[in-house]
């Protein structure tokens, strides 16, 4: 039913609007008694459940940040059968992103186009939330996703990405450092191994017992991606996500004129799969066999997550093809994942 559900009716809205319009329905299923309602019809079989990063994930199979921006949604996803919610990415200053419209789908290639700019209430409002979802308990692994604040500038990146983790590390299961979106003016260069290592090294120290991770851009080169793996066993860092959006468009079916009018940003979904498997595997080739690996970019079906699974990968994150498979994509997943064991 979803994808004519889709074809009919929701792709005619403004994505963002979409967005927004399924998030309020998330929400609800966060609330008692409808969570345990959902639960029980989605909760990933015991057998699914993975140790990572010293806490125990239900499932392999979890949602990327950038879906839920602002952690009002993590026990409705929860709900819905994902393992773990990364929420973010979380600035210490609020923002409102960049002007709209901002995000965009190629249908053909089922995939988007966002520009968001790390649209957000800022560290203090993620604060309060996760401390509420901490008295709840909210039966999944929490990730949260910091950026830079969009009014610092470069050089003082450093204490802005602490200020976040001093304020949110407490409440989090896992922290990851994002220096890999397109979408924020200079924050990719803070990738170059001689800027990166400082920034990780200071907000490591305000992370404490939190395990850091850092998410990286597919758009790297194999030999800076390789050094920025070594970098984060040397630093200590507990894993890395690979991978962002990209800014490449090789390969898309949509129209050039179509992509075109999107115009800048990140591209997310389908088209992401080589490249992110070849990204996981430079990865995974160059970090110890206990790094924790967090698989992202091109994942739809249950065979895409073994397949990452079978690179090398610890976990594995979606985001875009919830969109384009509806709200049971997480329990499919799961339930597929472990008819085939």
């Amino acid at each position: 039913m979803y994808p004519l559900l889709f074809r009919a009716v929701l792709s005619r809205f403004d994505p963002e609007f979409a967005h927004h319009a399924a998030m309020a329905v998330i929400r609800v299923l966060g609330v008692p008694p409808f969570f345990s309602a959902a639960r029980a019809l989605t909760r990933p079989a015991p057998e699914l459940a993975v140790e990572a990063l010293g806490l125990r994930f239900p499932s392999p199979f979890g949602i990327a940040a950038g879906f839920d921006k602002n952690a009002v949604g993590v026990r409705g996803l929860a709900a819905l059968g994902f393992g773990h919610v990364e929420v973010g990415t979380v600035t210490a200053i609020p923002q409102a992103g960049n002007p709209k419209p901002r995000l965009f789908r190629l249908i053909a290639d089922r995939a988007v186009i966002n520009r968001m700019g790390f649209n957000n209430a800022g560290a203090d409002a993620a604060a309060r939330r996760l401390a509420r979802l901490r008295r709840g308990a909210p039966d999944a692994v929490i990730g949260v996703n910091i950026g830079k604040s969009r009014v610092v500038d470069v050089e003082a990146a450093t204490a802005d990405y602490v200020a976040s983790a001093t304020r949110l590390a407490p409440l989090a299961d896992y922290l990851a450092v994002n220096v890999s979106s397109p979408n924020t003016p200079g924050l990719r260069g803070l990738q170059a191994v001689e800027t990166l290592a400082p920034l990780l090294r200071a907000v490591k120290a305000a992370a404490g017992k939190t395990p850091l991770l850092v998410k990286i851009a597919p758009d790297l080169s194999d030999e800076e991606i390789t050094a920025i793996a070594e970098l984060a066993v040397a630093e200590g860092l507990a894993g890395i996500i690979a991978h962002n959006t990209t800014v490449s468009r090789d390969g898309l079916l949509t129209d050039a004129a179509t992509v075109e009018a999107a115009g800048a940003g990140g591209l997310s979904g389908a088209p992401l799969k080589k490249r992110s498997l070849e990204v996981l595997r430079l990865v995974r080739s160059a970090v110890p066999a206990e790094f924790c690996v967090i698989a992202v970019g091109g994942v739809e079906t249950a065979d895409d997550v073994r397949e990452r699974l079978a690179a090398g990968a610890t976990l594995v994150q979606g985001y875009t093809a919830f969109l384009y498979r509806g709200p049971f994509w997480g329990r499919e997943i799961n339930r597929e994942l472990a008819r085939r064991r």
